[in-house]
């Protein structure tokens, strides 16, 4: 396993307040969740300072965070392994854990030793169970910020994939060693935590109507994103629908450059554009219910058209808070890939926006983690 630290250029001489954060790469949502607690603090006092170690892009974090980090490309996670955004490969993932876990203590040493040497007064992780092993090493107190851990996913799968279940066992009494624990609404199993916040989101910057004329989108027409998280997926069923005049499609991640055609809109997973500002100037969304995407657009008030995934557990926890807390409806997955939601959405475009008065949940972790460090330091 190598381990390739990238120094930030940007990085202060001297540290007021210094944070390492293990990240997992399964997705984005971990890391636009990491993202949006780092902002907050960052907003509260810009002496913050983080050491971010995952395997996340680092344009990932200089486009959410934008500087105040060290990045350590470092393999934190394996969590699932996808075939695709909505289908797990559960023996691929088995193969996996077993050449990652449990960690080798050269690992844990010399991320220990990084984490020493950079005087950081806690890891928070996300939900990487290898920066509370780390922690212990180095004698820093760790917090794990969840709205679910991977013993609970794996618990789905251990009669039909027994191979999962050392590792249940494994990450499971790991993160039952965290010396904080924070979890985030929507929470798939709550419990006796030392905090619990509403969704956690990265915010918008820029206004509706400026990222709409960067696309050239006419304000009057009808914005509809289509948005399947940080893992790849092919949209080519897309080509042949035929839209509305008024009806603008934007698909991030749709490709490795911006692609416009007719009234499509492709973007790369990196663009000048702030994924927060695109559902902010968004009519409704379409898409996977993943963790990010909900937050974001639980927000932004706009309208939902979600898809399940199958055989995944959190699923039908974020679909019960979207029909409770949320305005939109579920999508089946063969409907979206036939593209017969087409015929529902005049129904999503017309869902009225919620106006969002609470608090971001980053704000509620960024204030509990700065009483902890003056409670530390007082």
């Amino acid at each position: 396993m190598m381990i390739n630290a990238i120094e930030d250029l940007h990085k202060p001489k001297k540290m007021d307040k210094q944070i390492a954060y293990f990240i997992s790469p399964h997705g984005f949502g971990h890391a636009a969740r990491a993202s949006a607690v780092m902002t907050a603090l960052r907003e509260m006092d810009p002496g913050f300072h983080f050491e971010i170690f995952t395997t996340v892009p680092k344009w990932f974090f200089e486009e959410s965070v934008e500087n105040g980090f060290t990045y350590h490309s470092l393999l934190t996670d394996i969590g699932l392994v996808q075939k695709t955004s909505l289908c797990a490969n559960l023996p691929e993932t088995v193969v996996q854990l077993d050449r990652f876990l449990p960690f080798e203590d050269r690992v844990v040493e010399t991320s220990a030793d990084q984490i020493i040497r950079s005087n950081a007064s806690l890891i928070i992780c996300d939900i990487a169970p290898l920066g509370i092993a780390v922690a212990q090493k180095a004698g820093v107190p760790s917090m794990l910020v969840e709205n679910f851990t991977w013993d609970w996913v794996y618990d789905e799968y251990v009669e039909t994939h027994k191979g999962l279940k050392p590792y249940m066992a494994y990450t499971g009494a790991l993160f039952r060693r965290a010396d904080y624990h924070v979890q985030t609404m929507p929470v798939c199993l709550p419990g006796a935590v030392d905090l619990t916040v509403p969704p956690v989101s990265r915010r918008p910057r820029t206004r509706r109507s400026e990222i709409r004329q960067k696309l050239g989108i006419p304000e009057n027409a009808k914005l509809l994103i289509i948005t399947m998280g940080g893992i790849p997926e092919d949209h080519g069923f897309m080509e042949s629908l035929s839209l509305p005049e008024n009806l603008y499609l934007l698909i991030p991640g749709a490709g490795p450059s911006l692609k416009i055609r007719d009234h499509q809109i492709r973007l790369p997973h990196r663009s000048e554009f702030f994924h927060p500002d695109l559902i902010a100037a968004a009519d409704a969304v379409i898409g996977k219910v993943g963790y990010s995407t909900l937050a974001e657009i639980y927000h932004a008030g706009v309208p939902f058209g979600f898809i399940k995934r199958s055989n995944f557990r959190e699923s039908d926890i974020l679909a019960v808070f979207i029909e409770e807390q949320m305005s939109g409806f579920s999508i089946p997955e063969a409907g979206f890939h036939s593209g017969q939601w087409l015929t529902e959405v005049s129904g999503l475009l017309n869902i009225r926006r919620i106006e969002r008065k609470g608090e971001n949940g980053a704000i509620q972790i960024a204030r509990f983690v700065q009483n902890l460090l003056k409670k530390k330091t007082g």
